[in-house]
């Protein structure tokens, strides 16, 4: 049980806050406050309020002890200097405290012994009910996905995440090229639902199919946008799960399969829109969530999960299920456990305090070696020390490239990148397969910038190259690519703070990169940015957890104020072909095509079309937001079309702090599409 907060300290808050209110017309119900907190905090701090990347924790022991010692009255006011990040007076008083008063019972601290209500309804518009007339319509000529296309997708087509399963992120189309990119046009647009918008459409046969935030898929005529059918996930009451990024989407044969924000897997009819199977992958309770959907792997669903920063027994893992029935058929835990082959890498560490190995970006699938290769997050705490460890316990299976066999779990080869991480420089981003000179190769970058080249036959190291400045390793050995820690982090403590480059927003995040065929070049965004960092003690108990550390991120020094990096890199060579720099951070993957281009948007709400070749800008175009999510490239018939979608989500928080000077509209989810003038 929660320990009650002392009630004078309470009294006293509210005291002042009356005080601070008396004036303030009286509104509200039951679930205002909740409501506000969705609408304004979560993406920070999570519905759930356990706090996530972006935001600290507002519920649980750590939270409590902090501002009983501080005051009550000063969390308010730290609030209202301070908060929602680069929108501060956004909000009045009263709405600040219908926000406190949610957070304060979450935390089971009673507000009803003579403090403030604010309650009449009646202030509050209530507009007429209005039923839309529009109906769901059937795909009647819809042909079932093979496995063949999957694997080898038309070139009209974006079948998964990356287009192709070996997440290149490159388009044969070649109609929209160097020679023509300034004569293309908005063609049409959709908005989307209100949330952190971090999608992939999925185009087949003419028919576009749309992920919104709060797990709302479309379908949708890709020539002019027009909404075929609707599917809306029904999420658990107690959940408060109704929004969170859901990257991807997988098809196969006749479904579409979405991974849930509150850890189920779920199969619709991809001709309709019906539901066909609902499968609960773990507790939504626990903390598990997903923000990546699966991929198809042979004829298997496969799929990781995150949210397992909190100390439970299960831990991370990844699954595979039958695409018929939602069956499934195999679990692979990321974290090895007491009793396994790799167990003692944890220390001592009981099984249950365990914690991270979030597989929160989507895999990748060789269909010649059958292997499906995953990139897992850090242990968490993030500090080392948090987690009552040292640098020196690597910690498996976190931080690593996993190749397993899709038919049974098995787990082939391991690549652990940066072991005993200790200070959020995970590795767990894509995974992009390239085949050159009868070599198969794995390449991927992590948040301390560094590109990675393993032989993904067998997990070999190859290369790396520093793609970033960093002053987190001494030593890099390039024979070996082994990492050395300075020793100020490798022996940091408990409320410590010490400083690096890159910060915990990373070199690289998830903005994924792509692999241009015409140059054999791999386009990678990239973040200029360092940050200070403390380690925070976590109280070992089970159902605690968390990220256990603070952290304050601000622009590399050396950058002269251009956060945003594009590069360009040679993969035989390893070396650095062009680089563009920018104030605003690039927020989403770069696409790449056989017309010579690379597309890429930013938190200036600019969507630009590069030379692949040479890094010059040769198009843009400012759109109604910032561009966030997954560009795509697919063609209908003669035309080609370009899309890319808009609005922001958890980068908010870093960007109002990083980039103050660049507008950022409050909302503004939408997907635009271009093609060329005729």
């Amino acid at each position: 049980m929660i320990e009650r907060i002392n009630s004078r300290i309470i009294f006293y808050l509210f005291f002042t806050i009356s005080f601070l209110t008396i004036n303030t017309e009286i509104r509200c119900e039951e679930s205002l406050g909740e409501s506000l907190y969705d609408n304004h905090c979560s993406d920070c701090h999570s519905v759930s309020l356990r706090g996530s990347a972006h935001g600290s924790s507002l519920i649980g022991k750590e939270f409590l002890a902090k501002w009983e010692k501080d005051g009550l009255n000063s969390l308010f006011e730290y609030t209202k200097e301070n908060m929602p990040p680069g929108k501060v007076g956004s909000l009045d008083n009263t709405d600040l405290l219908e926000i406190h008063n949610y957070i304060l019972a979450s935390n089971e601290i009673s507000n009803d012994d003579g403090f403030v209500s604010f309650s009449d309804p009646s202030t509050i518009d209530q507009p007429e009910d209005r039923v839309s007339k529009f109906k769901n319509k059937r795909l009647n000529n819809f042909q079932n996905i093979s496995l063949q296309e999957i694997n080898y997708p038309p070139d009209s087509d974006w079948l998964s995440w990356r287009r192709t399963t070996d997440g290149k992120g490159f388009s044969p189309l070649k109609i929209i090229n160097t020679k023509n990119i300034k004569n293309i046009k908005l063609s049409w647009s959709l908005t989307m639902s209100e949330g952190s918008n971090q999608i992939t459409p999925i185009v087949s046969q003419g028919v576009m199919f749309l992920t919104n935030p709060g797990n709302i898929i479309q379908a949708l005529n890709a020539e002019n946008g027009e909404l075929i059918w609707e599917y809306k996930y029904s999420f658990p009451k107690a959940s408060k799960t109704l929004g969170g990024p859901t990257r991807n989407i997988a098809v196969y044969q006749d479904k579409i399969f979405l991974a849930t924000y509150d850890a189920h897997l779920i199969a619709l009819d991809i001709r309709t829109g019906q539901l066909i199977w609902k499968t609960k992958k773990a507790k939504y309770e626990d903390g598990y969530t997903h923000t990546s959907g699966p991929i198809i792997a042979n004829g298997i669903v496969v799929s990781g999960i995150n949210g397992c920063e909190r100390y439970i027994k299960e831990g991370c893992f990844i699954t595979g299920h039958d695409p018929d029935t939602g069956k499934e058929i195999w679990r692979t835990s990321t974290i090895a456990q007491p009793e396994d082959k790799f167990g003692n890498t944890w220390g001592e560490t009981p099984s249950v305090f365990r914690a991270g190995g979030d597989t929160w970006i989507p895999g990748s699938y060789d269909p010649e070696l059958n292997l499906f290769f995953i990139g897992t997050s850090q242990a968490k705490p993030w500090v080392a020390a948090s987690r009552g460890m040292t640098p020196k316990n690597s910690a498996l299976y976190t931080n690593s490239t996993l190749a397993l066999n899709p038919d049974n779990g098995d787990l082939e080869w391991f690549y652990q990148h940066i072991p005993g991480e200790t200070i959020d420089m995970e590795v767990g981003f894509e995974r992009v397969l390239i085949d050159r000179k009868n070599k198969k190769y794995l390449f991927t970058v992590g948040k301390d910038g560094i590109l990675w080249k393993i032989d993904r036959e067998n997990g070999d190291f190859i290369k790396l190259l520093e793609t970033v400045s960093q002053n987190i390793y001494k030593n890099i050995d390039y024979n070996t690519g082994e990492l050395s820690y300075r020793e100020d982090i490798l022996n940091s403590k408990i409320d410590k703070a010490f400083s690096v480059c890159p910060g915990i927003y990373g070199g690289h995040n998830w903005q994924a990169i792509s692999y241009d065929e015409t140059t054999s070049s791999l386009i990678i965004p990239l973040h200029q940015l360092c940050a200070d960092m403390i380690g925070r003690k976590v109280e070992r108990i089970e159902g605690s957890g968390g990220f256990g550390a603070d952290s304050k991120s601000y622009p590399l020094p050396d950058a002269n104020g251009k956060i945003g990096k594009l590069i360009s890199v040679n993969i035989d060579k390893m070396k650095i072909n062009w680089t563009h720099e920018q104030e605003a951070m690039f927020l989403t993957s770069s696409l790449s095509t056989a017309g010579g281009l690379t597309f890429i948007g930013d938190l200036d709400r600019y969507f630009k079309a590069f030379n692949s070749k040479t890094g010059e800008v040769l198009w843009k175009t400012r759109l109604g937001s910032a561009l966030h999510g997954f560009p795509i490239t697919y063609s209908v018939g003669k035309k080609q079309y370009v899309a890319i979608t808009s609005g922001m989500g958890v980068f908010r928080a870093l960007t109002a702090t990083i980039s103050p000077d660049i507008y950022q509209p409050e909302n503004g989810n939408a997907i635009y599409v271009f093609e060329l003038e005729e």
